[in-house]
């Protein structure tokens, strides 16, 4: 049986409130843990991506073969996508190292061009391969890869997306905030008052969180001259972490206590 094909499982979360709270906050921890890393470690953009890379392919690699849902294990690759995101972004928009008034990268333009052609082919292929769109009937091996390549491509086109707003549109990091918080609250309202396919807003609101995650954690992290709120990225990075572990905790305990269900058979997709 072809491992491209073996069902998986139930390994992904359910989407409740939970979920869209513990998303928004592994994006913002990807954008000042990114910057943690590539500005105020002075890593430079280039060896933090390497770096958290390599984390993002150890921990998928463990949850594709993981025969269940864990929750500590799937925000572990969340919150590796979010900063390998951010540090990926920043070396194609900004060049390889960690002072951003020095680099020569390919600018916001270009980057956003890039990644967005880069995730309309994800979805293209996920198309082709006759799997679902929806998260919620991920079962087979093939599948999940798909998810969590546009996983990986949204959240660093997210990065792009944010900073564009923040740097260079003129909004700021309260104004890009703003924005953004708006649209999110029009595609909620959009869930439950037009027939428009909860597939698609899913991924409008998926891909969303990523900007958002990337102005506030700005807005929380960068100093006053600069428009935020000063605390830091080692502050910043350590609230949204305790958040992250709270919920995951919280997860797995109703995931313990849960009544299972049984396990697919082990099927051809």
């Amino acid at each position: 049986m072809s491992s491209a094909t073996t069902r998986t499982g139930y390994k992904l979360p359910q989407i409740t409130a939970l979920f869209w709270i513990l998303k928004i906050a592994a994006t913002t921890l990807g954008e000042t843990g990114g910057d943690l890393l590539a500005q105020t470690l002075h890593l430079g953009y280039a060896a933090a991506s390497a770096l958290f890379l390599a984390i993002f392919v150890v921990s998928l690699l463990t949850q594709l073969r993981a025969r269940r849902f864990h929750p500590a294990l799937y925000w572990t690759v969340i919150a590796a996508t979010s900063t390998a995101g951010t540090t990926i972004s920043d070396f194609i928009n900004r060049g390889p190292g960690s002072d951003t008034s020095t680099d020569a990268g390919l600018g916001y333009g270009t980057g956003v061009a890039l990644l967005i052609s880069g995730l309309t082919i994800v979805f293209l292929i996920w198309k082709l391969t006759g799997q679902t769109y929806d998260v919620t009937g991920i079962t087979t091996v093939r599948a999940e890869v798909l998810y969590w390549a546009a996983i990986l491509l949204s959240n660093t086109l997210g990065t792009s997306l944010g900073d564009y707003l923040s740097d260079t549109s003129g909004l700021g990091y309260w104004g890009s905030a703003a924005l953004i918080g708006a649209i999110m609250a029009v595609i909620l309202a959009a869930h439950y008052l037009t027939p428009i396919s909860g597939v698609l807003l899913f991924w409008l609101a998926f891909i969303l969180t990523r900007p958002l995650g990337a102005t506030v954690g700005d807005l929380l992290s960068k100093p006053h001259a600069k428009g935020g709120l000063g605390f830091g990225t080692w502050g910043t990075s350590v609230v949204l972490l305790a958040v992250l572990v709270i919920g995951i905790t919280y997860s797995h305990n109703r995931t313990s206590t849960a009544d299972t269900e049984p396990s697919p058979v082990l099927d051809n997709a």
